[in-house]
């Protein structure tokens, strides 16, 4: 397959509308389109077409019991997916929206299981990127659609990182520039009476508590899902985000977490590892490691966030064995850049 990579107008869509009107042909005829969104670039497929659906599994060896986030361009393509839109879900859906942020909502028999991953719900998305809903409204439909990647690897928050991954094997990439946020939707499901938290993001747990009131965080937040367990969601059960070498996080206070990761440099270095730091601003000078990868400043984490995906992948730009990642507090928006981050390395933590 040859893959279609046509860049647009991200502040005007409509100045591209040539390039929306062969995407939506694309889509219309079962095909598959990358695009970008205010996250990262999404991979979508008619969201009711059961047959599309599958080959975004198919394109990013995704396995099929990991449900799909459906993308809409408009708040009223929502009534005829799902059932019961709770007054908290009103609210959320009024806040933020359109916005980074995806509600899971009891679905009704117009989605295919292979769209909500054999689930009696559905997770749906108004995105704020000009250039997703452009993309969504010509298709005249709703959009299903995980991250543009392989199955596994680091999000693509670049037109080139889609390509990377998924060159011949999609029909066309719309190229909208950079993704804002750097990391996927928050996920918040609201299809029983106590919204439950199932994916952390740039809408933050503290952002949502003070708009609906106390939520619940699902334990695949913070842990890893045993064997057999269902996912509820994407990104919860399998090993996501991870760049070709090992990933291991140190925790503990910084001057510990400097001295124990410079402690496994030498012993990489002694076993003929090329080893590599993903460090911040403020620690970049203090590792005995040719390879640091600064991702930002510590106390700016929305900065942080931006840039995990694209530290990510930058390991395997440099042919890394071996990665230590320094970790970072766990509450607003330092949940999601922890979760990602846990998922990337395995649960491999040592705490100092």
């Amino acid at each position: 397959m040859n893959t279609i990579i046509k860049k647009v107008d991200y502040i005007n869509p409509k100045n591209d509308e040539d390039v929306f009107l062969e995407a939506a042909s694309i889509i219309k005829n079962g095909g598959l389109v990358a695009f970008p969104t205010e996250t990262v670039y999404g991979l979508g497929a008619n969201a009711l077409d059961p047959i599309a659906v599958k080959k975004i599994y198919e394109a990013k060896g995704r396995p099929s019991d990991n449900p799909l986030i459906v993308h809409i361009s408009e708040i009223s393509q929502i009534y005829p997916l799902v059932k019961n839109i709770s007054k908290k879900a009103e609210k959320l859906m009024r806040v933020f929206w359109p916005g980074p942020i995806t509600i899971i909502f009891n679905k009704t028999d117009l989605i295919p299981s292979e769209t909500s991953g054999g689930l009696s719900t559905v997770a749906i998305r108004f995105p704020e990127n000009k250039t997703a809903r452009y993309f969504i409204k010509k298709a005249g439909f709703p959009i299903a659609a995980p991250s543009a990647n392989s199955s596994g690897r680091p999000s693509p928050t670049r037109a080139s990182h889609v390509k990377l991954d998924l060159n011949s094997k999609i029909d066309m990439i719309i190229d909208g520039g950079y993704s804002e946020f750097g990391l996927e939707s928050t996920i918040i499901d609201v299809s029983s009476d106590i919204p439950c938290l199932l994916r952390p993001g740039s809408v933050t747990k503290e952002m949502i508590e003070n708009t609906i009131g106390k939520i619940s965080v699902d334990k695949a937040v913070l842990e890893k899902l045993e064997n057999g367990e269902r996912p509820k969601a994407p990104g919860m059960k399998y090993t996501h985000y991870s760049p070709l070498a090992n990933v291991t996080i140190i925790n503990g206070e910084q001057e510990n977490v400097i001295s124990k990761i410079n402690s496994l440099i030498k012993e990489n270095i002694e076993k003929d590892l090329k080893v590599g730091v993903i460090a911040t601003e403020q620690t970049k000078g203090k590792y005995i490691c040719d390879n640091i990868i600064v991702i930002g400043d510590r106390n700016n984490l929305k900065e942080i966030a931006s840039n995990l995906f694209i530290s990510l992948r930058r390991c395997d730009n440099l042919g890394l064995s071996q990665v230590y990642a320094e970790a970072f507090n766990e509450t607003g928006i330092g949940m999601a850049i922890m979760n990602r981050l846990k998922k990337a390395a395995g649960y491999n933590i040592i705490n100092v």
